[in-house]
């Protein structure tokens, strides 16, 4: 496979930068879509559904891919080490901005490995594999990514190995990335920037310059993701918590939440499955009806506590009749 050469510093694929804007715009959109259900803006926060879960995973792999292809683009088969060490500082003093600000924000849910940790580790960690033959680099990705459906052991979810993505249990966080399997998508970039930078190089797409407004935009975005990715959450949450204040959460915000929430606890202390999930329903619309699911988020007062027991009891003995016609 022949070596892909150390780039100068002043040269660039915009085809590249331009596939992190493409990255970039997918990331925004999810954060959007999270955004939206954090602040009770849609029913539900879509974006902690099985769909939204396959696209961060989706939009994360993407970004780690081109971590790999990056690292190939700058050093070849050897390392630039000034270069590498001032990208590491960037992406680390980065990293660490996002555990604080996190931190300050979501002290339950703050990032203590995302993307940008998992970015900053493995650019260390993958620079050996810059030298080594691509076979060997794709098994070893191949194993990285297997091992968490190989390995879960419990003594791995202490809190200082977290990092490692290898324990039983998944911890309580916004944005959790860890090595395994991340670091192995960053070594399949190595084996595509290997593989794919020389053809690149020589094509049509390789030769592309951006000429319009928006393939320009693009470019300089993918030149500049580092900033715009710590910036762009900030703006959007500023942005929408307004939009929050001046609307109000949905009407229904929540609502699939506390049916399931609502029927697993209704099951769980002796009530009949099908009750608990009709019962389930018509405490929601109930609630609703009521006037008493716009207050959620604040404690209810004794009244009001009061009055959403009797209908969710209600609702309990109405549709334990309904799903045992035949009781007695």
């Amino acid at each position: 496979m022949p070596p892909v050469p150390a780039a100068p510093p002043q040269h660039r694929l915009p085809a590249i930068d331009a596939a992190r804007a493409a990255a970039l715009a997918a990331m925004a959109a999810y954060h959007t879509l999270w955004d939206l259900g954090h602040l009770r803006l849609t029913p539900e926060n879509y974006a902690l559904t099985g769909p939204g879960r396959l696209a961060a995973h989706g939009i994360a792999g993407g970004f780690l891919l081109l971590v790999g292809v990056g690292l190939v683009l700058m050093n070849g088969r050897g390392v630039r080490v000034r270069p590498t060490l001032l990208r590491l500082a960037r992406i680390g003093g980065a990293a660490l901005l996002i555990t604080l600000a996190t931190a300050y924000a979501f002290p339950d849910s703050f990032i203590f490995f995302g993307i940008l940790h998992c970015i900053a580790v493995s650019s260390v960690l993958a620079l050996p594999f810059l030298a080594l033959p691509g076979p060997v680099t794709g098994l070893v990705a191949a194993l990285v990514v297997a091992a968490p459906h190989l390995v879960r052991l419990p003594w791995l979810d202490a809190p200082a190995l977290f990092f490692l993505g290898l324990g039983a249990g998944l911890p309580r966080t916004n944005d959790y990335v860890p090595l395994f399997p991340w670091f192995g998508i960053v070594l399949f970039g190595i084996v595509l920037g290997r593989v794919g930078l020389p053809w690149l190089a020589r094509s049509r797409l390789g030769a592309w310059r951006p000429r319009s407004a928006p393939a320009r935009a693009a470019a300089l975005a993918g030149r500049h993701s580092l900033a715009i990715y710590l910036l762009h959450q900030p703006l959007l949450l500023g942005a929408l918590t307004g939009l929050a204040m001046l609307t109000g959460p949905h009407p229904r915000a929540g609502l699939s939440a506390f049916r399931a929430d609502y029927a697993a606890t209704c099951t769980r202390t002796g009530g009949e499955a099908q009750a608990c999930r009709i019962a389930a329903r018509c405490t929601g619309d109930a609630l609703r009806a009521a006037g008493l699911w716009a207050l959620q988020g604040r404690d209810f007062t004794v009244p009001e506590r009061a009055r959403a027991q009797g209908l969710s009891q209600a609702c309990y003995e109405g549709a334990e009749g309904t799903a045992s016609p035949d009781r007695p």
